[in-house]
């Protein structure tokens, strides 16, 4: 058997996990290096790796069937919504299913990735020692490194970002509080509708600059993704069109419920999940505000000219993407823009692969799983990537068909629908690349040594 290339595997969240069953599939060699205690990432809760942001209360906005790995389904006995006690202990069954942890190095946090002269990795971590490899995973998530807006003025009061909210008490005692929380996606409306029971706050607002269609977790007594779903041999326009019909029919007007009217048409921006937020609304115990213009001290004036006296702001305004052990020119995300083949690979570094980095419709999880096995593929000699002129090529096509649709906004920018994405690479992309394979073209197998040579090749330098 031909010798395959080392590889480090960054991160032991979900896609980190992924990517080492995909590898062990194929029999790749791998290390996973993991900041924290334990595995998990994200669905752990009160991580000690600092950068996990899971809250007490946080049930998945997807339902079961379509979260479950292909691999490995949630089981039975799991509500529709499971809670984050419930993924974790998933993840980590999965771990133990597929002896996963053997090859996970926990708190061990990357401090840099730096390829070498002839490609290959030198990881260098957190206590100092570092590792060569031929290959390079990313799987570090893009749900970590919180972005702040910039309003004008200053207030007085505690401000946190969502990231760092975990119950009403936590980190800030919002019992009694009058607490404006900012942005209106999935968390915001978890949040705000957590703490407008009246046995909590005094007043929640929730302040949006773009609105938002709120789709409600059920229809017709089932989840709503297993009610509506993408059909990836429909057009995307016409789906949307029907789309919008049903919202209207089940919501009616977001403006009924003192939100303003959004910037955008229905499935042209990330659709929010609640089936709690409007009753919030229409009861009065959250009050929709528009966007914030002016922070004064103990209050905040609003884009309408109305004023609150406030004792707290919570900021659900999404994340950064961020590598901080990549030295910037090597790879970074400017507004969160960063265009990859396949929502994988860069052009001009073929000894690196990326995974989760997209925000798929539904959900992440199985997309990360088909990832990975496609990186598996690629490192095994299974797979050939296009060349880096076919890559740029094609990459603002797919761009063009998985975000031509939505609002231009950071939030927007890695967009896709994973029921499309899944077709494509199936059908289309990964029989090209194994017959590119066959045909000669390098696949990862190729890198085999590259570490070693790279080592050299300093040492001629030197």
């Amino acid at each position: 058997m031909p010798e395959l290339p080392s590889v480090c595997v960054i991160g032991a969240g979900v896609s980190g996990l992924t990517a080492c069953k995909a590898l062990a599939d194929f029999g790749v060699p791998y290390t996973c290096f993991e900041a924290s205690d334990d595995l998990g990432g994200n669905w752990y809760f009160q991580n000690p790796n600092g950068v996990s942001s899971a809250y007490r209360s946080l049930h998945i906005d997807i339902s079961k069937p379509s979260i479950s790995f292909r691999d490995f389904p949630m089981p039975d006995r799991y509500p529709d919504y499971p809670h984050h006690t419930h993924i974790l202990e998933w993840l980590r069954d999965y771990a133990d299913a597929f002896a996963l942890r053997e090859r996970i190095r926990l708190n061990a946090r990357v401090r840099h990735a730096e390829r070498g002269p002839a490609g290959g990795w030198q990881i260098t971590l957190e206590d100092g020692s570092s590792e060569s490899f031929d290959a390079l995973l990313v799987c570090n998530g893009h749900h970590w490194s919180p972005r702040l807006p910039d309003f004008p003025g200053s207030f007085d009061g505690p401000q946190i970002h969502s990231h760092d909210y975990i119950d009403p008490s936590t980190p800030l005692d919002l019992y009694g509080k009058r607490v404006l929380v900012v942005g209106i996606g999935n968390s915001a409306v978890d949040i705000v509708s957590e703490l407008a029971r009246k046995t909590v706050s005094d007043t929640v607002f929730l302040s949006t600059r773009s609105g938002a269609y709120v789709v409600p977790k059920y229809l017709f007594g089932k989840p709503t993704d297993q009610v509506v779903k993408q059909n990836p041999l429909l057009p995307g326009g016409l789906q949307r069109r029907m789309g919008r019909v049903l919202q209207r029919l089940i919501n009616g007007r977001m403006e009924d419920f003192g939100l303003p009217t959004p910037n955008h048409k229905f499935l042209d921006a990330h659709p929010t999940v609640s089936s709690e937020l409007l009753g919030r609304l229409g009861a009065g115990d959250a009050v929709a505000k528009c966007d914030v213009a002016e922070l004064l001290g103990d209050r905040v004036r609003f884009a309408d000219g109305s004023v609150e006296p406030l004792d707290a702001i919570i900021y659900a305004t999404g994340y950064n993407i961020d590598f901080p052990f990549f030295d910037p020119e090597l790879l970074s995300a400017p507004e969160n823009v960063m265009p990859l083949y396949k929502r994988m690979f860069k052009p001009g570094i073929d000894d690196l692969a990326l995974i989760g980095f997209a925000q798929a419709i539904p959900t992440i999880f199985p997309f990360s799983e088909l990832q990975s096995k496609l990186a598996a593929r690629w490192l095994s000699g299974d797979w050939a990537p296009p060349t880096d002129q076919e890559m740029e090529a094609e990459i603002p096509r797919d761009e063009a068909f998985h975000l031509g649709h939505f609002v231009n906004k950071p939030r927007h920018t890695m967009q896709l629908d994973w029921y499309a994405f899944e077709r494509d690479l199936k059908t289309r992309a990964i029989p090209a690349g194994q017959a590119r394979a066959r045909a000669g073209a390098p696949t990862g197998a190729s890198l085999a040594g590259r570490s070693a040579a790279s080592r050299g090749a300093e040492s001629l330098i030197a």
